[in-house]
């Protein structure tokens, strides 16, 4: 089964809703111009029940199927990224310093197409939950949305959620069962040392040697600590240091990111790097302090619920375009606190080349949006068919 014929209609209107979306990026819990066009857009459509401001932006949509069953939930990301705008397209973003550089916009698209078909066929039973998210990027919006119960308040039993991927053919999709997506922490290095005249450095205690004993001996825990079989991402990302060129500071900060995806490893990285600043202080001379800061675990895709949405892609996209066995991601997601409490599967969708996520040329490929609105529209309709 190709894209569905009546999303296919309305194709042009989704194009029209996303480059308004990218026009208005909004960061974090802060959707507010984002969930108010979302929501206007569900009224129209004639959704049963709309619930808005969960986790401050976050919308809840409930529409009815044709008789009883089980509700199946469907969840889009809204927020964008502090990032400036360089596409140069006619829909650019104008809050300055903020974008769609994730194409978050174009998910929200998707699941507004899928919205529009449903209320107007409901060739399903029981319900489906449309659930926009604020707060992926950064806050955890989808555990916001968890703490303040929509699982149980709209008796979701499962839960599906897709995400673009640059690079990908265009319409391809690729998933996994297990995990799909890393744990992520991220880690601060505060060093404190003695400045001075860069003149007479003997009579200071450097801090920017110390910074950069630090950075590079951080990724000898990869190098060296763990198995090479075990994914690891230890990335430094950044070094802030000093003020003029005759001057030694007296403090340097280091900043980075970890991806695991077993815990034990994780724990490793965790006293390896305690072990490394203070090591390296001690050399140099100065004082350091970790900060590590534990943030979303990894993503674990549902094995039945992967599989049953590999096999609803396949009609949409053909076999040839659906890989249910990719290798794991190191980038992170929020949507696995709903995996957490529902079974459920993350999916990526491929949008063809171009630059990648985040970055400030990037933009959503309006050709892909009819495809994942119908994947996700075949995905209630197969797992709650009528009769």
């Amino acid at each position: 089964m190709p894209v569905v014929n009546r999303i296919a209609d309305f194709s042009s209107d989704m194009a029209t809703w996303r480059r308004h979306l990218h026009s208005i990026p909004e960061l974090a819990f802060d959707c507010h111009e984002t969930a108010a066009f979302v929501a206007e857009r569900l009224r129209g459509f004639g959704v049963d029940e709309l619930h808005e401001g969960i986790a401050t932006t976050g919308i809840v949509a409930i529409i009815n199927g044709q008789s009883d069953g089980p509700t199946i939930g469907l969840r889009a990301d809204m927020d964008a990224l502090p990032i400036p705008e360089d596409t140069g397209v006619e829909y650019a973003s104008k809050h300055p310093g903020k974008m769609h550089a994730c194409g978050h916009d174009g998910h929200t698209t998707m699941l507004l197409g899928a919205a529009r078909y449903l209320a107007e066929t409901r060739n399903f039973r029981g319900r489906v939950a449309l659930i926009f998210q604020p707060a992926e990027e950064e806050g955890g919006g989808a555990g916001v949305m968890v703490e303040e119960g929509i699982m149980d308040r709209f008796d979701i039993a499962q839960v599906y959620a897709l995400h673009n991927a640059p690079g990908l053919p265009e319409g391809a999709f690729h998933t996994t069962p297990g995990a799909i997506m890393a744990a992520v922490d991220t880690f601060h290095v505060y060093i404190q040392g003695v400045g001075g005249h860069g003149a007479m450095p003997h009579e200071t205690r450097d801090p920017v040697m110390a910074a950069c004993g630090i950075a590079q001996a951080l990724q000898t825990i990869v190098s060296r600590n763990h198995h090479a079989l075990d994914d690891l991402v230890v990335s430094v990302t950044q070094i802030h240091t000093g003020t003029v060129n005759n001057v030694v500071p007296d403090t340097a900060y280091i900043n980075g990111t970890v991806r695991t995806f077993d815990p034990s490893v994780q724990q490793m990285v965790i006293e390896r790097m305690e072990q490394i600043v203070q090591g390296q202080a001690a050399s140099f001379g100065v004082e350091a302090r970790l900060d590590y800061e534990i943030d979303y675990p990894a993503t674990i895709n549902d094995a039945e619920s992967t599989n049953f949405a590999a096999d609803v892609a396949r009609e949409v996209s053909g076999s040839e375009q659906v890989v249910d066995n990719m290798t794991r991601n190191m980038g992170a997601e929020a949507f696995l606190y709903m995996l957490q409490v529902r079974p459920g599967a993350y999916l990526f969708l491929g949008q063809g080349e171009g630059v990648g996520l985040r970055h400030p040329k990037y933009n959503f490929n309006d050709e892909i949006a009819p495809v994942g609105a119908s994947f996700l529209a075949r995905i209630v309709e197969k797992a709650q068919p009528l009769g």
